[in-house]
């Protein structure tokens, strides 16, 4: 683990030390999880929009899916 300087708004400290104690953790390891968690949504959002992307330059046509119609199984009729 490396130790790095930040700096951070006073009222973000005082917020960050407040969740920190009350989930009865550190300011450290609230904040590791914190980064963790916004690095993953950030990596989500973009193959989110990578999908997107793809599906605006090949759309998914009305048959592509019909094929397996046919396969499901909703219950006793």
């Amino acid at each position: 683990m490396k130790t790095v300087q930040m700096t951070l708004d006073d009222d973000l400290v005082k917020e960050v030390d407040l969740l920190a104690k009350e989930l009865n953790t550190t300011r450290s390891a609230l904040t590791r999880a914190a980064l963790r968690s916004a690095i993953k949504d950030i990596r989500t959002k973009r193959l989110e929009k990578k999908h997107r992307a793809g599906y605006e330059r090949h759309p998914v046509t009305k048959e592509e899916f019909g094929v397996w119609h046919h396969e499901q199984a909703w219950g006793e009729d």
